[in-house]
């Protein structure tokens, strides 16, 4: 099979899958439908890693190749096309990975549910756009690709449809992103503009001459024109991977199943940014000022929404807060030119947040649908595997030596502390407070699910399927069926092995410079390979450094609140009550849109219906020519008396006014 056949094949799999399995449901039935998507995608895996051994053995290099035309205006070509390097192939590899054991577990989680093709059928078509978005060498085919995740992300969290909170998820989910991609499509229109061209390499190899040249914005303004470029292309990022202030659609987002909550936050729409802005790394390059507000954002998003993840009792929403503090990291590693490090923290968060995500939906199963931490604790005597796993997760989130997390995370650290960008001082303060927090409401989530006390009680006699309240269970928890746990200790392996493997080719190897271009003068990485002996070594230093101690003091507090005694948590909040209520209203993010944008685009929309619509519209130009017609004709009704002579006299009238006029005019 020739390298463009299997590139074109990796998508197009999961696209088929999904129009089989969607308009061809009652063909192929339930059991059809998971297995022709799951065989989709799992191809479609296989083939990525071929094209990921045929990179290692050197079969093939850097492959753009143009598969078809679909329009040419003005000399630009807009096509579909594959860019295949070592960041593509990456990406795709932990997209199709992780999709796949996504599919697999599906199988348990939504066995009883009446939309069991439909979902199936929706995952799918997630799968091919991410793998459009990552493969394209054009920005119209990354655009379409971003539009289509963001679509499917729509239709998933809303898969609920009779759920009112689901329905109201996926529209905040999609107007918010919304914003962000008004921002990046203004970035692609500037590139458009300013090259001729929407070809990466061209665009690329073009970008340097540009670097000083300005560009004009309202009021005369004038801003560089890469500053510009590039911040527009990153508003596009905030809204794809929830960078503050366009986070507040991911914790929503919840309200749909948890095997989508693993596919979005885990390996595909919310890595869509950072995979972009790694892409997109020769222009970047060409504005510090573009960086610094990068790094600034996504150190703001590390600290600010893992506090957040510390006052919450849902414990898929614990975990939604942990992926915007991650993502935050991602971020602060793209605005301090380690692109590497970047795409290296989210390929190793991919394995554990997945397997944290996928991990709660095993608990929700065990309970019931019960999802508030409150109503957990014990657990871990009843499901072995899920607990184990779980903590195999943690520890990679926590950063803990020779796990994955530990390498990219430690990475990001001291990448930031040897970068000399404007604010990165501010940064470092930020991801070190950042592992502090991480710690607390990781090992929060473990005590409180796994260890402790039983805060559940088994209603014996009651029905299974009957709606019980918080904190009663029909019968006692039980670990979950093997499609469940399976693909928890597939995505174990990784959370704790790939780290170790792949840190010295992934960020000191080389793997990525065809790539990603960063200049000399930013190459933090390049300084931080210097002192880096190994994965081994790396992993014991670590054991001095201010991480790992600071993880330590994290596990200490929450091992003490949360474990020992319980109590004091309520203690400690009900004497700081500003600091909770700030946390627990998300520092009012949620209430500000909903009253300024959300009530103001209602009080917008009626003022214009009153004062346009009903107003100008109804009351002046319809119902206002009707009442001059009417005051015309009652007016000149009053001349129709019936009587011959006054209409003789009209006439007359009418003539000495024409004669009149003819005089004065001739």
């Amino acid at each position: 099979m020739s390298l463009r056949t299997m590139l074109i094949l990796i998508p197009l799999l999961p696209l088929l899958g999904s129009l089989a399995s969607g308009l061809g449901r009652n063909l192929v039935g339930r059991a059809g439908a998971h297995w022709i998507t799951i065989l989709a995608v799992a191809a479609s895996c296989v083939l990525s890693f071929v094209v990921l051994f045929m990179q290692v053995d050197g079969s093939i290099g850097v492959e753009n190749i143009s598969v078809y035309t679909w329009m040419v205006s003005d000399g630009i070509r807009f096509e579909v096309g594959f860019l295949v390097d070592h960041l593509t192939t990456l990406m795709m590899c932990v997209v199709t990975f992780v999709s796949l054991m996504v599919h697999i577990y599906t199988i348990g989680y939504m066995q009883d549910d009446p939309g069991y093709q439909r979902f199936f059928s929706y995952i799918n078509l997630f799968t091919f756009a991410m793998l459009m978005l990552v493969m394209a060498n054009n920005f119209m085919q990354l655009f379409f690709g971003w539009e289509a995740v963001g679509l499917v992300s729509y239709l998933l969290i809303g898969f609920w449809y009779k759920k009112e909170s689901a329905i109201f998820a996926n529209l905040k989910a999609f107007l918010v992103n919304r914003v962000g991609d008004f921002g990046f499509l203004l970035g692609i229109a500037a590139i458009l503009m300013a090259f001729g061209s929407l070809d990466y390499a061209s665009v690329f190899q073009a970008a340097p001459a540009k670097a000083n040249e300005t560009i004009s914005i309202v009021g005369g303004a004038e801003w560089g024109l890469m500053t510009f470029i590039c911040v527009c292309l990153f508003i596009g990022a905030m809204g794809k991977s929830a960078q503050a202030p366009l986070h507040v659609w991911l914790p929503d987002s919840m309200e749909g199943p948890t095997p989508i909550s693993a596919l979005i936050h885990a390996a595909t729409m919310v890595t869509a940014g950072i995979f972009m802005v790694a892409r997109m790394s020769p222009l970047f390059e060409l504005s510090d000022a573009a960086l610094s507000f990068v790094m600034l954002i996504g150190a703001f998003t590390a600290v600010a929404m893992g506090l957040i993840g510390i006052v919450q009792n849902d414990i898929k929403r614990v975990i939604a807060y942990s992926t915007l503090s991650q993502l935050g990291y991602m971020t602060v590693a793209l605005g301090v030119s380690a692109y590497s490090a970047a795409i290296f923290h989210l390929m190793t968060h991919a394995f554990f947040k997945a397997l944290l995500f996928l991990g709660a939906g095993s608990v929700i199963i065990a309970l019931h649908h019960q999802q508030d931490l409150r109503y957990m604790g014990g657990l871990r005597k009843y499901m072995p595997v899920t607990w184990l796993t779980a903590w195999a997760g943690t520890l990679a989130l926590v950063g803990f030596p020779f796990f994955a997390g530990f390498y990219s995370k430690d990475a990001i650290i001291e990448a930031v502390h040897l970068s000399e960008r404007w604010g990165s001082g501010l940064a470092y303060l930020a991801v070190l407070l950042g592992v502090l927090i991480t710690a607390l409401y990781s090992f929060r989530l473990l005590h409180l699910a796994f260890h402790g006390t039983e805060r559940f009680e088994v209603a014996e006699g009651v029905d299974p399927h009957a709606h019980l309240p918080n904190g009663q269970l029909a019968h006692r928890p039980k670990e979950s069926p093997l499609v469940v746990t399976v693909p928890l200790v597939l995505l174990a392996i990784p959370s704790v092995l790939i780290g170790w493997y792949t840190i010295e080719p992934v960020l000191f190897g080389g793997w990525l410079d065809d790539s990603i271009h960063v200049l000399n003068d930013n190459d933090v990485l390049a300084a931080l390979g210097q002192r880096f002996h190994g994965a081994t070594v790396m992993a014991l230093h670590a054991l001095q450094t201010a991480p790992f101690w600071l993880m330590l003091a994290g596990f200490a507090i929450a091992t003490a609140v949360y474990l020992f005694r319980p109590g004091l948590a309520e203690q400690i909040w009900t004497r700081m009550p500003l600091l909770y209520r700030l946390l627990d209203h998300k520092y009012y993010f949620d209430e500000f849109y909903q009253k300024v944008f959300a009530n103001g685009s209602l009080k917008l929309g009626r003022g214009l219906w009153n004062r346009a619509d009903a107003g100008l519209i109804d009351g002046v130009l319809v119902n206002g020519s009707a009442r001059a017609v009417n005051w015309v004709a009652a007016r000149v009704r009053q001349w129709q008396t019936g009587f011959l002579y006054d209409y003789a006299f009209a006439m007359i009238l009418g003539l000495i006014a024409i004669l009149g006029v003819w005089v004065v005019l001739y």
